[in-house]
């Protein structure tokens, strides 16, 4: 079981930031060793979900550049957690970003989480990997209720059983009240989506302006290789959770909204 965290971002709906949007601090934690109380930065908001999940070893996929990441959380050992580096020049969105680490992960249950968001309540991942290991169904979807902007999240279509039906990217409106922000899956979701990323689909999706009809950034989102799965019949399932919430600092208003909740 490993973690796997897309950080190849260029964080352009922030403007200009002094550090990579991950290391933004947000919140204080008083540090083990010294007692005393140091700035949290927003990754270990999610590395503190994965430690919490069991995950002892999680890979961070950065675009070169980004070297302030390593320098600051080092080799994750202060934070419970062994971490590594897959440096890359460039990425065409999260999913590109997964599977540059294909060959580390492929054989490995993945527990999949954005480092700018976060997510509420603690203890998201056990739910999801319980569900998983009831065996029939290659990926769980974690669901929170979506924001005041649907058109930011990818909602999820449900049954009663909790198999996925459908994924609406980033919907102008929608009916639906759910949204999906992490996620954990098998060797063979990690096969499906190495696959994807070379087929004619993911290209005929790269050609829609680089994706900008789904994504303002112009990036390939992880739903998309979600929703293709779906259209395959790949097994999927969710947890609501419906008290839950979720916060994306990646935009600014978020990001005030963090920083305020967490002082």
């Amino acid at each position: 079981m490993v973690g796997v965290v897309p950080a190849a971002g260029h964080s352009r709906r922030l403007g200009l930031l002094p550090c990579s949007k991950e290391l933004f601090p947000v919140g204080f934690v008083t540090d083990a060793e010294k007692g005393a109380a140091r700035p949290k930065v927003v990754a270990e908001y999610l590395l503190d979900q994965l430690r919490l999940a069991g995950v002892r070893k999680a890979f961070l996929i950065l675009r070169g550049g980004k070297w302030d990441i390593p320098a600051y959380l080092g080799d994750g050992r202060h934070l419970g957690i062994e971490l590594a580096y897959i440096v890359i020049p460039g990425s065409s969105g999260p999913p590109d970003s997964v599977d540059r680490a294909y060959h580390f992960i492929k054989d490995e249950i993945v527990v999949f989480g954005f480092p700018d968001i976060l997510l509420e309540p603690a203890g998201v991942f056990p739910p999801l990997l319980e569900k998983l290991d009831e065996g029939d169904c290659e990926a769980v979807l974690g669901l929170f209720p979506a924001s005041h902007d649907c058109r930011a999240m990818d909602m999820v279509e449900y049954d009663s059983s909790g198999r996925v039906r459908a994924i609406i990217l980033k919907p102008e409106t929608t009916d639906l009240e759910f949204a999906w922000a992490c996620a954990v899956w098998t060797p063979a979701f990690t096969k499906f989506l190495h696959e994807f990323m070379g087929s004619e689909e993911m290209k005929r999706q790269a050609g829609l302006g680089g994706g900008r009809q789904i994504d303002a950034q112009g990036d390939i989102p992880v739903g998309a290789v979600i929703r293709s799965a779906v259209g395959h019949g790949i097994p999927i399932r969710c947890v609501p959770f419906a008290q839950g919430s979720y916060l994306d600092i990646g935009t600014p208003d978020d990001l005030v909204r963090a920083s305020r909740a967490n002082r």
